[in-house]
């Protein structure tokens, strides 16, 4: 079993991300934020993956078999131009049953443009089985 974890994400949908126009993708170079305006903390426990304050409705509450895929990418959504240059700036994309493709990063630092998103790949992947 994972251990309980907790962090603090800023996220977007897919969809989000595909209609962002130039402007928000040009602030975005600056800061991640005009990309992802989804934000809260991220709790990992025995049954559930929740991301606090998802939306106006609350929590949006994960368990194993609505996660379809995870992934730790760059994509032509989210490439390296927006997340540095470096492995640790790959957002964490989850597939879930609930909210579609999500993309995820987690305890961002903004000056370093670092993620925990590797660490929290490989507890997710644990714990989904």
């Amino acid at each position: 079993m994972t251990a309980a974890k907790s962090g603090v994400y800023i996220g977007a949908t897919a969809a989000e991300l595909r209609d962002k126009g130039g402007a928000d993708k040009a602030a975005g170079v600056v800061s991640q934020k005009a990309l992802f305006h989804r934000r809260g903390k991220i709790m990992l426990d025995a049954d559930t993956l929740v991301l606090s304050a998802w939306s106006d409705s609350g929590d949006l509450i994960l368990r194993r078999n609505e996660i379809y895929a995870i992934n730790r990418k760059f994509t032509e959504l989210y490439g390296r131009f927006m997340g540095g240059l470096f492995d640790t700036g790959k957002p964490l994309i989850l597939d879930t049953a609930p909210a579609g493709a999500i993309y995820l990063l987690i305890d961002r630092k903004e000056m370093m443009e670092t993620t925990r998103n590797r660490e929290w790949f490989a507890a997710i992947v644990q714990w989904r089985g």
